[in-house]
């Protein structure tokens, strides 16, 4: 890893955004320092063109501590990376992107967990069983964000996940890791995980196989 997370990080955001994962200024993207602060990406930043000056240091009480830019403003989703490092203290690093594909996968279920196919690129996320019975938590798209963040951390404070991922209705997925490199990773398999669940339901294919 370099010295300047924020590298990291404006990489991802091109690669998502060149995906159209991170289109106009959607998604936000974070990685934490030793410290346990954590660089995440101001409001309102197209993610093809990031620099720098285009992220905001927070605490884990979700307060500023670093600015380059004066007027900037922290993602509006800041509640959640701050949900998830509370949670999670291993976590290094936490991706949020907007795909067409997570959005309908979404839709397929009325509960609160998405049910997840049983194909080999389960391993990416850690999951090394025959035929596993995997899910990934879904959660209401509320207009004020730190509602989501709340439920986020009472979900998790009684329940263990079974994948490093969740996922917003309507909305896009999360997810977290030790590193940004294995973040960055986690994204695309679960974006490949959903592009297979929704050719899979086209054609009706059984998910549970």
């Amino acid at each position: 890893m370099n010295g300047d997370l924020r590298t990291d990080l404006i990489a991802a955001a091109k690669h998502f955004y060149d995906r159209g994962w991170m289109l106009g200024t959607a998604g936000n993207l974070s990685a934490r320092l030793p410290d346990g602060s954590f660089w995440i990406t101001a409001s309102g930043r197209a993610k093809g063109q990031l620099t720098a000056s285009d992220f905001i240091r927070m605490n884990l009480d979700g307060g500023i501590v670093e600015q380059p830019v004066p007027d900037s403003r922290p993602s509006a989703e800041t509640s959640i990376h701050v949900a998830i490092y509370n949670c999670f203290p291993d976590a290094k690093a936490c991706y949020h992107v907007h795909s067409i594909e997570a959005n309908l996968v979404s839709r397929l279920v009325a509960g609160d967990v998405v049910p997840l196919p049983a194909i080999e690129m389960l391993k990416g996320l850690g999951v090394w069983e025959e035929n596993p019975q995997v899910s990934i938590p879904l959660f209401p798209n509320y207009l004020e964000v730190p509602k989501i963040a709340k439920e986020i951390c009472q979900f998790f404070t009684n329940s263990s996940p079974s994948v490093p991922a969740l996922l917003i209705r309507d909305h896009g997925i999360t997810v977290w890791a030790d590193s940004p490199a294995a973040a960055y990773n986690y994204v695309e398999i679960v974006e490949y995980i959903f592009r297979y669940t929704i050719a899979a339901s086209q054609l009706n294919l059984d998910l549970r196989c």
